[in-house]
């Protein structure tokens, strides 16, 4: 088994780490068991990690600890300062009023937890996405008052996206805070997951970046980026494949917005890959193949790409030691691992 670097000239930064309240997950074990809200891709996921079974009594062990055990695994993959958010789907399970209540909760813990090891952790703020208000307020709150680095959304929240206007209020609030927002995968909603789930591709396989790509085009589609030219918004899994597709999706953008086809898709200021690369941010989270995270490297930017292990969905300690090894610069593996971090998330 490879062995990472001991010493390197950088820290490593570990940009998509999840975390999750003992409250919430005994919450998500009471919906898997009650079954009162139609969110079938929820009770995939969270019906087998919220089960007794060997694997999910390790991953929630893991992932509602701030303390001992996750700094000994950050320590045996080469880890040096984790950036932890709340786990899908986090909040966005309940109705507006409990998750911003939930979302102060676990931002209180979160911060405490961060205060116990503040040279491994930082964090980002939970919000509730369907309370424009609530949420906006609790992301100055979590940034301003608890030393946040910006906010977690993750994703759609029951089945409803975030490019109607009328849920912007929080893009504002992180535009003005000069934070990003990090959009992570949640489930396929209920409209889109049939497909997916008799195959087992509804999640980390597939799904995932099915939904999350979705909810980032339709973000820049919408005019946001030109409402507020400003806000970053942070990707994970190499960009949720987006960088891939950027000339079909420049392409086939302009053709469409210039026919006037669609009531919902208008002709913006730039070119649709120019918001993803000068937007979006990217996490190498769950892609341990230097390949496809120097791809991003060249056709993005490589002040735009950051490490992440996405633990503890996905936790190889050897991974490090494989992008240790990859073929760029040192300027660009630092930049990688730490600098590009550090400027995101206003890491000192």
């Amino acid at each position: 088994m490879p062995e990472h670097n001991p010493n390197p000239p950088y820290k490593r930064i570990a940009t998509e780490e999840a975390w999750l309240p003992q409250e919430i997950l005994d919450l998500y074990r009471a919906e898997i068991r009650d079954k009162t809200i139609n969110e079938p891709g929820f009770q995939s996921l969270w019906g087998f990690f919220g089960a007794d079974n060997d694997i999910a009594r390790a991953h929630n062990r893991r992932i509602v600890d701030l303390g001992e055990e996750r700094l000994a695994d950050m320590d045996r993959a080469g880890i040096d300062i984790a950036v932890l958010s709340l786990s899908s789907p986090g909040v966005q399970l309940f109705d507006p009023a409990t998750a911003t209540s939930l979302s102060i909760r676990a931002n209180d813990e979160l911060a405490e937890g961060i205060a116990k090891h503040p040279d491994r952790y930082v964090g980002l703020a939970a919000f509730s996405p369907l309370d424009p208000e609530g949420g906006a307020k609790e992301l100055e709150r979590g940034v301003t008052k608890l030393g946040l680095r910006g906010g977690i959304l993750n994703s759609h929240t029951l089945g409803t996206y975030m490019d109607d206007e009328k849920y912007w209020a929080v893009f504002e609030a992180a535009e003005a805070l000069g934070v990003p927002i990090y959009l992570h995968p949640n489930t396929p909603s209920p409209q889109m997951l049939e497909p997916f789930l008799s195959r087992g591709l509804d999640a980390a396989v597939y799904g995932f970046s099915c939904e999350t790509g979705l909810h980032a085009l339709r973000l820049l589609v919408s005019g946001l980026f030109d409402r507020f030219p400003k806000l970053q918004i942070v990707l994970g899994h190499t960009g949720e494949a987006l960088p891939f597709w950027l000339y079909r999706i420049d392409f086939m953008h302009t053709r469409i917005s210039g026919a006037n086809r669609y009531p919902g898709v208008k002709p913006l200021k730039r070119k649709a890959s120019d918001y993803l690369r000068e937007n979006f941010y990217y996490t190498s989270s769950g892609v341990g193949d230097p390949k496809p995270i120097m791809y991003v490297q060249d056709v993005i930017g490589a002040d735009r790409m950051m490490y992440a292990m996405d633990y503890p969905w996905q936790y190889i300690p050897e991974e490090t030691a494989f992008l240790d090894a990859m073929p760029v610069s040192p300027e660009v593996l630092k930049a990688f691992y730490e600098d590009n971090a550090r400027k995101v998330f206003q890491i000192t």
